[in-house]
């Protein structure tokens, strides 16, 4: 069995609109059950701890999945999730892979937390297999190795595509676009068709395009872990 640590955003209000975000609840979900499914110990984490922002728009009846299904009659993931980790309390020494899960909320907190940044500079130096989906890989473009140089420079990643969030309606709401920031860090980014599942593995780096890639995300995540 190993030990994955999921990290949540805590951040939920969508940009000045006074509209709620927070994280999606499919791609918590559809990991959550893939890690506990295969038999593994999951953690979750927030940069504030506690019951972490759920975005509102993903709990639609049109935007449910057999995951969130599974999860909205599940009280025991219902309870992981309302207690959080504080981020500042994790020593991710003791866990064997780190799972982003996406929404728009990582934009604004995760993007710019330092114990974030060192979690995935950490894990990436020690091979610690490290997924990040949707927006998630958004935070990435942000983070600078030691010798300043961005992380993601010549690092193969997709994530949630321009196209993808025009049709969202947040191009001018959001702080970045994750593609664009993606490419201006140096990233080799790529994606596939909008809305459809698309995945990248570079090393121990996984990324995924969007909700519909949360599971498939998850599962290239698991492969990489020693059996």
């Amino acid at each position: 069995m190993s030990r994955v640590l999921m990290i949540l955003t805590s951040h939920d209000q969508l940009g000045d609109t006074g509209r709620k975000t927070g994280f999606w609840l499919e791609e918590f979900a559809s990991p959550y059950y893939v890690f506990r499914d295969a038999g593994h110990d999951i953690t979750v984490a927030s940069p504030k701890g506690g019951q972490p922002p759920i975005d509102p728009t993903s709990s639609l009846p049109q935007m449910q999945t057999d995951a969130t299904r599974r999860f909205n009659g599940d009280e025991q993931a219902k309870a992981v999730l309302a207690a959080t980790t504080p981020l500042s309390d994790v020593d991710v020494t003791t866990f064997d892979a780190v799972f982003y899960p996406g929404g728009h909320g990582p934009l604004w907190d995760l993007a710019n937390d330092p114990k974030s940044h060192q979690i995935i500079l950490d894990s990436d130096a020690v091979g610690r297999p490290l997924g990040l989906v949707c927006h998630a890989p958004g935070v990435l473009h942000a983070v600078k190795k030691h010798d300043g140089t961005p992380f993601v420079a010549d690092r193969s990643v997709t994530g949630f595509t321009d196209g993808e969030e025009e049709a969202a309606g947040l191009t001018d709401v959001v702080p970045f676009l994750v593609e664009d920031a993606l490419k201006d860090a140096g990233a080799r980014y790529s994606k596939g068709p909008d809305g459809e599942c698309y995945v990248v593995v570079d090393k121990t780096l996984v990324t995924g395009q969007n909700p519909a890639s949360s599971a498939a995300t998850a599962q290239r995540l698991l492969a990489l872990l020693p059996h």
